[in-house]
């Protein structure tokens, strides 16, 4: 792990708090700002730090504090949801309306209608009130109440739209896109010279946004694709040479996939996108499941949306979607057909049953595990938002929610390590080699 300098770690603020907080002496202590997170559990990686004379690298904690930047009676608040769908988008909505309205007294929040362009001057669509009654329940829901969407808007835009409508605390809910948004829209909102405060609630299914140990979403991911790979492994054992095949979400980083079939040692071969794929040859995958069958007459493969794209399509032309990420093929489909031709060449039947779950779970409720997550996540982005952080998400680390600045969350993208204990762990349970190919 590259262990951050100090200074990436500075998280912004607009000024010194000065309004005493609505919280104080209801809840338990306000957070000491002396104390920090560290960012290494490891104590080699501090050692190699302390020995050239740095100041140890930490993240600023979480929490409520005594005093706040803002003045809850007079603040206006706005939220907004970007990206793919994902499970417990609604529980963070429901958790920062009631956070804001019952902890600090916030009586205006502004819910923007689908992402980004819901703060464009050009969109049609008036912001949500947002209060307690409106939100009561919809984190029994899949989804997002606010609707959601891609793509890049004009920053000097959005602050326009921010300014007039008198907003001085922005929530954005998304991924490393949102972020990098939102980032943006600081920018913006710095030129001006505006007391406008932006504060980022991590938002990635797959898991792969760096300096937070799980988002939101992840656990009822795996949880649901486990559902999937025992209806995989009923289907293969159920036919002589039976092939189950799960696709699973994963663009870049395996952590659904690989976790999924951790929780589910019946899964054979588990493919991602960080380590190379390779069909043909005697080392190959396809040679590889051929040996399978002829041991125990059926498998089980998993694989994740961004294996393989090299396979699919020229890495030179690929097309880009409105946020700027490449239009993946589907490398399940591909798999199907190119496992069905290569038994079917060597006159082996078989059959193969596909089940891609993706949308399916993308739109599910979250589980309990989630469920939780959110409702701390949404407090936690609260009490920063409320104190005059800007310009940072809240993190998760070393079992602390911290503050994280957004250029250091989106300076890299978290993925699996194919040399790491997960990995290890795959390849133990699967029993596929470890490399396939040359």
């Amino acid at each position: 792990m590259h262990v951050p300098d100090r200074r990436s770690l500075i998280v912004h603020t607009l000024g010194p708090c000065r309004v005493p907080s609505p919280l104080r002496g209801r809840l338990g202590p306000s957070v000491d700002e002396s104390c920090r997170v560290l960012v290494a559990s490891d104590v080699h990686q501090m050692e190699a730090v302390l020995s050239q004379g740095g100041a140890v690298p930490s993240f600023e904690p979480a929490g409520p504090r005594a005093e706040v930047f803002f003045d809850p009676a007079r603040l206006t608040c706005g939220l907004v949801t970007c990206g793919g769908l994902c499970p417990g988008v609604n529980n963070v909505i429901r958790s920062l309306v009631l956070s804001l309205h019952y902890g600090y007294g916030v009586r205006r929040i502004l819910g923007f209608r689908y992402g980004y362009a819901g703060l464009s001057a050009k969109s049609s669509h008036e912001p949500l009130v947002l209060t307690p009654p409106l939100v009561e329940n919809i984190h029994q829901q899949g989804g997002t109440l606010l609707g959601s969407s891609r793509g890049h808007q004009d920053s000097a835009d959005m602050v326009d739209q921010l300014a007039r409508r008198g907003v001085g605390l922005l929530f954005t809910i998304g991924g490393d896109g949102t972020l990098r948004g939102a980032h943006a829209v600081v920018d913006e909102i710095t030129r001006r010279g505006l007391p406008i405060a932006v504060i980022g609630v991590p938002k990635t299914i797959d898991n792969d946004l760096d300096w937070i140990e799980r988002s939101f979403g992840f656990a009822t991911a795996v949880e649901e694709a486990r559902k999937a790979i025992v209806g995989a492994h009923a289907e293969a054992r159920g036919a002589w040479d039976g092939i189950g095949l799960v696709k699973l979400m994963g663009r870049q980083s395996g952590f659904i996939a690989a976790h999924a079939s951790l929780a589910n040692s019946d899964v054979n071969f588990c493919l991602v996108p960080e380590v190379p794929l390779s069909l043909e040859g005697p080392t190959g995958f396809l040679s590889a499941l051929d040996r399978r069958l002829n041991e125990k007459h059926h498998a089980v493969v998993v694989v994740a949306e961004g294996v393989g794209q090299d396979l699919l399509q020229d890495p030179t032309h690929m097309e880009h979607d409105p946020s700027g990420n490449v239009r993946l093929k589907d490398i399940g489909l591909f798999l199907k057909g190119r496992i069905t031709r290569y038994f079917a060449d060597r006159g082996r039947e078989m059959t193969i049953k596909y089940i891609d779950p993706s949308y399916i779970i993308r739109s599910l409720p979250a589980n309990s595990l989630d469920s939780e997550f959110c409702l701390m996540l949404g407090q936690h982005a609260v009490h920063a938002g409320l104190a005059g952080r800007t310009n940072m998400m809240i993190g998760y680390w070393n079992q602390r929610f911290t503050h994280v600045p957004i250029p250091l969350a989106v300076a890299s993208r978290k993925v699996l390590d194919p040399n790491g204990e997960t990995w290890q762990c795959v390849l133990e349970s699967t029993g596929q080699p470890a490399r396939m190919g040359d």
